[in-house]
């Protein structure tokens, strides 16, 4: 039997801050026992991973090596206006794929849902 992904780390300088925007991001909501220091997001739905925040001292420094790439419910730029109402901001726009990054620098990609 294979292992499964259980939860995703983010290391952060606010860890509610960041929890907050992934939450309203992906539909979940953050756990009533988050602070500052670390903060917890559920999957929304089924089976995906849940998602912890902690706060560490030095600030991101470099691209990550690891990123989400998030579908669109619908059209892809509307979901990049959506995002960027929650804090996030647009790094590059393609045709297909739309890089974003969260309120601290996270980058993410956003690609056209099923109905684009």
């Amino acid at each position: 039997m294979a292992s499964v992904i259980k939860s995703v780390s983010f290391d952060a300088h606010d860890a509610l801050v960041l929890a907050r925007f992934w939450a309203a991001a992906l539909g979940s909501d953050v756990d009533e026992d988050s602070t500052a220091e670390k903060a917890f997001v559920e999957a929304a739905g089924w089976g995906g991973p849940n998602i912890w925040f902690t706060r560490v001292p030095e600030a991101k420094t470099a691209k990550n090596r690891v990123h989400f790439d998030l579908r669109a419910p619908g059209a892809m730029e509307d979901e990049v206006r959506r995002l960027e109402g929650l804090g996030a901001t647009v790094l590059r726009r393609g045709a297909a794929i739309t890089t974003m990054a969260d309120p601290e620098g996270n980058e993410f990609d956003v690609e056209p849902g099923p109905a684009a």
